[in-house]
């Protein structure tokens, strides 16, 4: 299982270094001294935080589209996998973003692909919409 050092930790979810220690202090995320006696968080115990405070994030109501197109690097942790015989769901937060993939659970299972990885979702430009809101 990786750890992630409480700065590295707090990059990864987007918050500073106080409040990932005043969340450790509150014990809303475990953490322990790694072996050169620093704290550091389990991957998957962050994968959780970041999914549930995805979760918490107020979603602003989308306005129609008006025009798209269609690229990015999404760097974040993964939060769930679901395999059958053949194929394999990866979910990743990124920051405030769910990216969900769908491969080969030979591919998933190559990757080493579990809660509390990190890992970044590459997306083609030709998959990714780009959506522009109605303007007020």
């Amino acid at each position: 299982m990786p750890y992630f050092r409480i700065k590295e930790a707090a990059d990864l979810l987007g918050v500073s270094d106080d409040t990932m220690r005043r969340w450790i202090e509150q014990h809303r995320i475990p953490a322990a001294a790694d072996d050169s006696g620093k704290l550091a968080i389990a991957g998957d115990d962050l994968a959780r935080l970041a999914h549930s405070l995805a979760e918490e994030a107020p979603r602003p109501k989308p306005r129609p589209v008006v025009a798209e197109s269609a690229r990015n690097r999404f760097v974040g942790l993964v939060t769930r996998v679901v395999k059958d015989t053949v194929m394999a769901q990866v979910e990743i937060q990124a920051g405030p973003h769910r990216i969900v993939s769908l491969m080969s659970r030979e591919a998933a299972d190559e990757l080493g692909l579990e809660p509390g990885v990190l890992a970044t979702a590459s997306v083609k430009s030709t998959n990714v919409i780009i959506e522009l809101p109605e303007q007020p």
